[in-house]
């Protein structure tokens, strides 16, 4: 198992050449690091005209462990080799660090890199990344990893100050400039220069290319030699410990590194738009920083995010008048710690006639608009207060609230609500004031509280009665001015105050029914789940030859094989049995099977596409020119990786293969259209363009004049399957 470690870009506001007369003072012990005791040069070298300074030093170190796991390993230190390259012409140190001691059982590699920030020539750069991976230790691996995770993120933290106590040291002896190198001033002779450059040049396969670097931190990942990986972007993708500190909040080295991994795995693999470092961060945090648990919960909400358009929510959804006429919410200034406060008067609130009036999809949006809204005022509070905010407090009034309140199908829209909030919003809600709550609150608190997450439950102070206005009550978390004037406050509260939303709006069962699809439908995706042995297949039936079918999707789990066929006679409509062999029920999706057990490849239907195999994570557009009329089928099968591709697999594969070990279902997320020849032209040279994958092929686009499913299309990097009549594209989603 490999325990990894990346750190954010540190920035120290000194020349680099300052930092590095410094850090020399770190040797040959450092009292500040109590565990180093010693160091030794073993190996040095330096260029003839001074630009490059090679040293390798055997370090010392007494490894704060209990003594019976020192007696029994046989040791009283451990030793490491550390080889620092500084290069003075491009103002560069690389620090390469791997143990001595049980080097066969234990390997610990450690990468550093001191160099200069790329918009200050005044200012340094540091980033580091280490890798621990214990293959055997006498039965004690667990203690030795948890020893050298403490010792190493303690390390970590008393670097910055380690260098800033030298650059004070120098300050107080007078010494506040360093030179920067220059070349010498003769020439070396043609012998000398010869001799140089051929060290210069094995030198260079010695120093590390600043390019790379260990994607490396807590959680174990599936690269176990631990080897460098290249790094993504460039330096302006990379975090700032000072910003990370400014806008997130103070981090640890380990939860610094779950983030950083974090967003390079999204930047690597998600080719749509990039959430936000403060969105990424509140996955982690409801996680506990378990990378992959976060990774999937996050994947799963940015599918989500996507198939019912919630980025353009605040854009393009007007609520109705009927719910900003009687919900009685709305936000009101902030709190004490400068979190934007949300009030809601559940108590007045009708929620039977706002369900009866606008059906649970309306409200359900209404939230997710509230959310939304929250999530921007977070970000302005931030800038405001200058300090990290990325949660709210709700106020919640429960004054008012009876038995109507407990309505079942109300009951039923709130708790599907709080699901879906759970899912997409996690750690958003700071803190929880329910205020004036009656005798029946436990009957809906009961209902309700398991579908809370734990940490979230926490946040939570309820008032009976008046104690809000009492020692630890209302005045605690918000000031006396902002307090509503219905909490006998002083400030005036723009929250409509509810009230009885009139019969004459309520719309009949068939009319919510059809208004509910219609809001379901808006969305344009629909979701499948696909088993092994179970495909999921859907029916298109095409009158005019030359018609295209287009279709988009997503595999949001598992690795599926998509495939096109066709037949000239119907098959018959799956059986309305749950419990048949052509229909499963799934709460992640519907699963249909079209396609007889009966029915014959090349008799009864036909191949008219080559199978595609899609892998978990990535989007596929593509489209169909079709040669006859009939019935064509899209089918998602379940695809079965061979146990000896594991290994072959590029690393983000690896990643997310590890997401779903031994499960036998998949979900697809996809969208289909039939667009007719007319409509549609292909492959003319000035209506077309083509982008180049990785495996550098190419492929044409198919546009649509007068259909919408044209606008879901993007020009994105990819790798493509094309034929005479069909064009097939993919990128990486989440």
């Amino acid at each position: 198992m490999v325990q990894k470690y990346q750190s954010p870009v540190r920035v120290y506001k000194h020349p680099f050449e300052l930092i590095m007369a410094a850090y020399e003072r770190r040797f040959p012990t450092c009292p500040l690091i109590p565990m180093f005791v010693d160091s030794d040069t073993v190996n040095e070298f330096r260029s003839e005209d001074g630009a490059i300074h090679v040293i390798e030093r055997r370090c010392k170190l007494d490894i704060d462990a209990p003594r019976l796991l020192k007696k029994i390993a046989g040791v009283d230190y451990v030793y490491f080799i550390q080889k620092n390259s500084l290069n003075s012409r491009e103002r560069t140190l690389h620090i390469e660090a791997h143990n001595e001691t049980f080097s066969s059982r234990v390997v610990i590699r450690e990468h550093c890199c001191y160099s200069v920030h790329p918009e200050n020539e005044d200012w340094t750069c540091f980033e580091q990344s280490a890798s621990l991976d214990i293959k055997s230790f006498f039965g004690f691996e667990s203690t030795v990893e948890k020893i050298a995770m403490k010792q190493y993120t303690s390390n970590i933290k008393k670097g910055k100050e380690i260098i800033e106590y030298y650059l004070r040291q120098l300050e107080e002896e007078g010494i506040t400039f360093v030179p920067r190198w220059t070349p010498p001033a003769v020439a070396p002779s043609s012998e000398t220069s010869s001799s140089c450059k051929k060290q210069a040049a094995a030198l260079a396969l010695a120093v590390p290319d600043p390019a790379l670097r260990e994607g490396l931190g807590s959680e174990p990942l599936s690269n176990p030699g631990g080897a460098p990986e290249p790094a993504v972007g460039t330096p302006d993708d990379k975090l700032d410990a000072d910003y990370i500190k400014r806008y997130l909040g103070d981090l640890t080295p380990l939860q610094e590194s779950c983030l950083i991994r974090l967003r390079q795995w999204l930047q690597e693999t998600h080719k749509g738009k990039i959430p936000k470092d403060e969105h990424i961060l509140r996955f982690l945090r409801a996680r506990d920083f378990n990378i992959d648990k976060a990774r999937e919960t996050m994947c799963q909400s940015l599918t989500w995010r996507k198939q019912h358009q919630v980025d353009y929510i605040l854009d393009t959804w007007n609520p109705p008048q009927v719910l900003q006429d009687y919900y009685a919410g709305g936000w009101h200034h902030h709190d004490k710690d400068g979190r934007p406060l949300y009030v809601l008067r559940l108590g007045q609130m009708d929620t039977k006639g706002l369900v009866r009036a606008l059906g649970e999809e309306a409200l359900l949006r209404y939230v997710l608009s509230i959310n939304e809204e929250g999530l921007r005022r977070c970000e302005e509070n931030t800038k405001v207060f200058g300090r990290p905010i990325s949660s709210w407090t709700c106020l919640v009034d429960l004054e008012g609230l009876n038995m109507r309140h407990l309505w079942r199908p109300g009951v039923k829209a709130l708790l599907r609500i709080i699901e879906v909030v759970e899912a997409n919003y996690p750690e958003t809600l700071g803190r929880l004031l329910i205020l004036r709550a009656p005798r029946v609150f436990p009957v809906l608190w009961t209902l309700v509280s398991p579908f809370i997450d734990d940490n979230t439950r926490r946040k939570f102070l309820i008032y009976a009665g008046n104690d809000y206005q009492g020692p630890g009550g209302l005045l605690d978390y918000i000031d006396r001015e902002i307090i509503p004037d219905f909490l006998s406050g002083e400030c005036m509260c723009e929250v409509p105050e509810g009230g009885l939303v009139p019969k004459s709006l309520y719309r009949t069962a068939e009319e919510l029914e059809n208004e509910d699809l219609k809001l379901w439908t808006e969305t344009i995706y629909q979701s499948a789940s696909v088993f092994k042995g179970a495909p999921h297949e859907i029916l298109i039936q095409i009158v005019d030859a030359s018609s295209v079918i287009t279709w988009d999707f997503d595999v949001c789990k598992g690795d599926i094989v998509f495939n096109i066929y066709h037949s000239k006679r119907s098959p018959q409509p799956p059986k309305k049995d749950s419990l048949g062999a052509h229909s499963i029920t799934s709460p992640g999706g519907n699963n249909v099977q079209l396609i007889d057990r009966v029915w014959q490849l090349g008799r009864d239907y036909s191949m008219v596409e080559s199978p595609l195999i899609c892998k978990e994570g990535e989007s596929v557009q593509g489209s169909h020119v079709t040669r006859w009329p009939g019935f064509y089928i899209l089918q998602w099968k379940f695809h079965s990786m061979p146990a000896c591709a594991a290994t072959s697999l590029p690393r983000v594969d690896d990643v997310l293969a590890s997401l779903q070990v031994s499960s036998h279902k998949c979900k697809v997320m996809y969208y289909t259209e039939v667009i007719g020849s007319e409509d549609f032209r292909c492959g003319l040279p000035s209506h077309s363009w083509a982008t180049t994958g990785p495996t550098g092929g190419s492929m044409t686009s198919l546009e649509s004049s007068h259909s919408g499913f044209s606008q879901l299309s993007a020009a994105t990097t990819s790798s493509s399957q094309s034929h005479s009549s069909s064009m097939i594209s993919r990128w990486r989603f989440c």
